[in-house]
C-alpha cells in the first residue's frame, strides 16, 4: 500500500510528499516547514488537503496519497495512488489555461476559475501511483 507514514514530508529532491488515504480518522500536521515555507497538511480516507502558507494548493476526494509534489509558475507535477477514483482541485493561477496530462495521455486544456483552482478526476485502483502533470 503506497502511502506517506508521516503524514508529510521532505524529499531529497527538494519535493514533498504527503497523505496517508488509508486512516480511519482525520489526522493533521501543522506547521511543517519546507523551504521558506510553512505547510499544513489534513488526511484521511475521505479527504486529504494540503496548504502553503495558509493559501489552498491541493485537495482530494476520498483522500490520497501524493507523492513528488512540485509546484512552479508553470503548473504542478505528483504522483497520487489511492484505492479507489479520486476528484482532485488544485490551487493554480487564476483564470489561466493548464494542459492536464494523466500517465501521459494529454486529458486536454482546461482554465482555472476566478480564485485558481482546478478540479478533475483521476481513476485510481489498487494503490498504484498514477502520474499527474499541469501545465500551463
Amino acid at each position: 500500500m503506497a502511502y506517506v507514514e508521516e503524514l508529510l514530508r521532505n524529499e531529497e529532491s527538494g519535493k514533498i510528499s504527503f497523505g496517508n488515504h488509508s486512516l480511519p480518522e482525520k489526522k493533521k500536521v501543522e506547521n511543517f516547514k519546507s523551504g521558506n515555507d510553512l505547510l499544513k497538511v489534513k488526511t484521511f480516507k475521505e479527504m486529504t488537503r494540503l496548504e502553503k502558507n495558509d493559501l489552498f494548493v491541493f485537495e482530494s476526494e476520498p483522500g490520497t496519497s501524493v507523492f513528488d509534489f512540485e509546484q512552479t509558475d508553470n503548473g504542478v507535477t505528483f504522483k497520487v495512488s489511492s484505492d479507489e477514483d479520486a476528484q482532485i482541485t488544485v490551487g493554480l493561477a487564476e483564470d489561466t489555461e493548464y494542459t492536464v496530462s494523466i500517465n501521459g495521455s494529454e486529458s486536454g486544456k482546461m482554465k482555472t476559475n476566478l480564485s485558481g483552482k482546478l478540479s478533475f478526476s483521476v481513476e485510481l485502483s489498487n494503490d498504484e501511483l498514477v502520474e499527474v502533470k499541469i501545465t500551463k
